[in-house]
């Protein structure tokens, strides 16, 4: 089952972004990257895996079952989720209704990389293809 079919399942709407996954990737990093250089982000691969500033602990964040709790808890109106490696991506409203669960995808055999963070993106969940890396909840310190 497609992300989308099991969004829609859920009650949830969807909006699909056609070629907005590079846009939606360079947004991610330039709110939550932009106190690393180049050189740092180099030396993380970020370039490989964005979610790499989580696991070299660039940004201290939760992780794991703290992680996906947190995400649960959030209340959530219109998000976006976009992925490590694809060019699309989903506009979702009645994001209280997805759960943690709810926004992983299988591609074959292969797990891709979600990315889901809110419209304005003051957080973010990132649920990684590695089964020992994340999921991570990251949420910007309001001040």
């Amino acid at each position: 089952m497609e992300q989308s079919d099991l969004l829609k399942n859920k009650g949830v709407l969807i909006t699909k972004l056609e070629n907005k996954g590079e846009e939606l990737r360079n947004q991610w990093e330039e709110v939550f990257t932009k106190h690393l250089s180049k050189s740092q982000k180099s030396k993380i691969k970020f370039g490989q895996y964005m979610w790499h500033v989580f696991s070299f602990k660039k940004i201290d964040c939760l992780e794991s079952k703290n992680a996906i709790d947190a995400f649960n808890k959030l209340k959530k109106t219109e998000c976006y989720i976009f992925y490590q490696d694809d060019e699309n991506g989903l506009m979702i409203a009645n994001a209280n209704r997805v759960k943690a669960e709810d926004i992983t995808i299988k591609m074959g055999e292969y797990m891709d990389d979600v990315y889901f963070v809110d419209k304005d993106f003051t957080w973010t969940y990132i649920h990684t293809h590695e089964d020992f890396c994340g999921p991570y909840f990251y949420k910007i310190n309001e001040k």
